[in-house]
């Protein structure tokens, strides 16, 4: 279970809050960086375990993984590449350029720990009850132990301890939040090798999911923007998952639900030994409710920073190191998705974007890339959206 070395005390190079993707493929990249690091992977739960999740694992996603030697974790699973987006009357039935995976959370998780372990870190089961920065390291108390690192990093989701012990000290903001709703159902004939997204009337982002896992069960559920409150009641969402996807609910099982905090215009990350990625960060598309893309691509560059930064003696340097390679690999996109995301708030603009893709695959495949990865909103996408939207207007006003 472990093959990472620590002293008598509990301290470590490395500890990372959080099991998830984005926590297990921080720990692998950082003993790739500097291999026989003393790495620690915290999670409240046991091995494999469930999630709310819409399953979905989008090329760009595997493409961090491969660089890892973890593309095996989709392996087994049916490849899709049919994608049907839908806004009221307006349907788009269209072929994504390249494969997605529907892989369970329970067995897509658990076999990235496994690459962990494998490639050295201990893994331990333990809730971190406190947080505590020193000037010299960090102290997690998990109430049977105190556990020290040089380097920290939270991928421990939308409650994330360690975001909300810097969030005083560093003014962090809170990110918007969606509400989301899944469950497992039997396949339909007609979802067979799909994935299928059909947005709502309500607030964007509003939209109920289906998606083949290839098993004979279908990932299916139901998303929607949050203000400040409770937000909506299970019932009322099974109600509009049932409108929006008729037939589907009565069958279905292990009904989980989950907040997404949505990125924003700009990322946050402190200076410091406290890194945050993931969920942990804020980092859901605020379009398509996606983070496994952004949940391994920041736990690579985390797990780099943080062994960089103790391999130079300088630990309190991995917050600017991982600041500066996440800003470079996403500020561009996130900016562009904040954007998108304002814009579908306003009525009529995703059936104009859905409109747009109807007409020109290269259109859809920017809404995919957007949605899915690091895309930003190509000049094509813009111009087609305009166009759309000036039709619109001129229908309604004929």
């Amino acid at each position: 279970m472990s093959g990472s070395r620590r002293d008598e005390g509990g301290a470590y190079d490395l500890v990372v809050v959080g099991a998830g993707p984005a926590g297990a493929t921080a720990a692998v990249a950082a003993l790739e960086e500097r291999p026989g690091l003393r790495v620690l992977l915290l999670d409240r739960a046991d091995f494999p375990r469930d999630k709310c999740c819409g399953d979905g694992i989008a090329a760009q996603a595997v493409d961090v993984l491969r660089a890892h030697g973890m593309q095996d974790a989709v392996e087994g699973w049916s490849p899709l590449r049919r994608l049907e987006l839908a806004a009221g009357d307006t349907v788009v039935d269209g072929r994504m350029s390249r494969d997605v995976h529907v892989v369970p959370r329970r067995a897509f998780d658990a076999r990235l720990v496994e690459h962990a372990v494998d490639r050295g870190a201990e893994l331990r089961r333990s809730r971190v009850r406190q947080v505590e920065v020193r000037e010299d390291r960090v102290v997690l108390d998990t109430g049977d132990a105190e556990v020290t690192g040089a380097v920290v990093l939270g991928a421990d989701g939308a409650h994330s301890r360690v975001r909300a012990a810097l969030t005083g000290r560093h003014h962090l903001t809170t990110p918007r939040r969606a509400l989301a709703l899944r469950g497992y159902t039997p396949t339909p004939g007609w979802l067979a090798g799909r994935q299928v997204i059909r947005w709502g009337p309500g607030r964007q982002p509003s939209y109920a999911w289906a998606f083949d896992r290839g098993d004979g069960l279908a990932n299916i559920g139901y998303g929607e923007l949050v203000d400040d409150g409770p937000g909506p009641t299970r019932a009322r969402m099974l109600d509009a998952l049932d409108g929006l996807l008729p037939g589907l609910v009565d069958d279905a099982t292990d009904w989980r639900g989950h907040p997404l905090p949505l990125s924003g215009f700009r990322w946050q990350q402190p200076d410091g030994r406290c890194l945050l990625a993931g969920d942990a960060s804020g980092l859901v598309n605020p379009m398509t409710g996606e983070g496994i893309y952004y949940a391994v691509a920041t736990g690579s560059l985390a797990g780099r920073a943080a062994a960089a930064a103790v391999a130079d003696g300088r630990p309190a340097s991995a917050g600017r190191r991982y600041r500066h390679d996440v800003r470079r690999l996403l500020a561009g996109h996130l900016r562009h998705t904040w954007t998108a995301g304002t814009l579908a708030q306003r009525r009529g603009v995703v059936a104009a974007g859905v409109r747009a893709a109807r007409g020109d695959q290269r259109v859809f495949d920017d809404l995919v890339e957007i949605g899915l990865g690091g895309g930003r909103i190509t000049p094509r996408l813009g111009r087609s959206l305009a166009v759309e939207l000036t039709r619109q207007l001129v229908r309604s006003t004929a």
